[in-house]
């Protein structure tokens, strides 16, 4: 199989099937043959017109891309009767469409944990949490237990309406396991949709403070550029020139406090693609502080002096992930019709390293 359909980690949500802000409509089969295992299944109906298969499948599954289902079929994931075809294949009439993989699906049930939740808001449609760094949101390949939803499971579970396994519930939207901040989880159907639709349209409130490599020229901006799976590392994404690759995503930001080396930015995001911040400040020369994927634990700007250099692996050592945070959250309550807003403190290792930065910055000679 392909690299790209590897489990790659819990920020990559089930692969190539699922971004950011959307869920899976994906079935979970026993094995049907030595080394595979059926992810998805359906049978033509009688009425069925010649149909190119990656179209026929976009349009039955949630959460994905015709050039995720092309992907797919490239790596011979797609089968037909039995067989695997490329995604150029017309479905006729009764033809059995599955998708395939060299690996089971993982368990769709979710164990309540009892995990301590930093709970900001609750009633009786959404709760609303600050989520530590270091934190899965939710379980994948090699964290099934001691996620947020194993949490959430545990907090409600004597909600009588409340299954964490029910799609229709949970989470609304992610941020990854090593950034901290502001989630929100719908405890209804009627809320999953209608708080799902805010975020499908772009309507919700989300701003991020980030500290990032350099010094920026202006002290606002916006990037826009399509993100998607990188072809050379599939363990990243990255922004790709205008056209059909990738999904469009908008990042806007703002210089909060020049420190030296490093930039204290608020980040507004317009879309949810996943590592948006990360991807777009990479972008435009300024890698987040300390993310080891995309290269920010290097030391990126500043000196070659040693104590420079011991300098930074402190702050390193203070704030031992991306220096990323999500700060404030607001969406229209899908009873109330209320606005909420919220926000939330800086957490301690992004604060201690932002008042590292700040009086290095004040009392040091920099060659900037």
């Amino acid at each position: 199989m392909a690299d790209f359909i590897d489990e790659i980690d819990e920020e990559q949500v089930d692969d190539m099937l699922l971004d950011d802000e959307e869920s899976a409509a994906i079935i979970t089969s026993p094995e049907i043959s030595p080394g595979l295992y059926e992810h998805f299944k359906v049978t033509a109906d009688k009425g069925q017109s010649l149909l190119r298969v990656d179209k026929f499948l976009v349009a039955r599954l949630e959460g994905t891309t015709r050039n995720r289902i092309q992907l797919a079929a490239d790596a011979g994931c797609i089968w037909v009767n039995g067989q695997p075809v490329k995604s150029n294949y017309r479905v006729k009439p009764f033809d059995v469409v599955q998708i395939v993989m060299d690996r089971p699906r993982r368990e769709t049930e979710i164990i309540p944990q009892d995990i301590p939740l930093n709970i900001v808001y609750e009633d009786a449609d959404l709760l609303v949490v600050n989520k530590p760094a270091g934190m899965v949101v939710h379980p994948g390949h090699g964290n099934y237990s001691g996620t947020l939803l194993n949490a959430i499971a545990y907090y409600l579970r004597d909600e009588q309406h409340f299954d964490p396994s029910d799609p229709r519930l949970g989470l609304v939207h992610r941020i990854d396991k090593d950034t901290s901040g502001l989630l929100v989880i719908a405890k209804t159907p009627e809320a999953k949709s209608n708080l799902g639709l805010q975020f499908y349209h772009h309507t919700t409130k989300r701003c991020y403070r980030a500290v990032v490599w350099g010094q920026f020229q202006e002290d606002e901006g916006t990037v826009v550029g399509n993100i998607g799976r990188s072809p050379k590392d599939r363990l990243q994404m990255t922004v790709f020139p205008e056209g059909d690759q990738g999904k469009h995503a908008v990042t806007h930001y703002r210089v909060l406090e020049r420190l030296g080396y490093v930039t204290l930015v608020e980040c507004r995001l317009e879309t949810g693609r996943t590592h948006q911040i990360r991807v777009h400040m990479k972008h435009i020369g300024h890698t987040l502080f300390n993310d080891e994927r995309y290269g920010g634990h290097e030391i990126l700007k500043g000196t070659t002096f040693s104590k420079y250099k011991q300098f930074v692996q402190n702050c390193f050592t203070i704030c031992p992930r991306q220096a990323l945070h999500a700060k404030t959250l607001g969406f229209v309550h899908p009873s109330t019709g209320k606005e909420l807003f919220f926000d939330s403190e800086i957490p301690a290792d992004m604060q201690e390293l932002i008042d590292k930065w700040r009086i290095y910055a004040t009392t040091k000679d920099l060659e900037l």
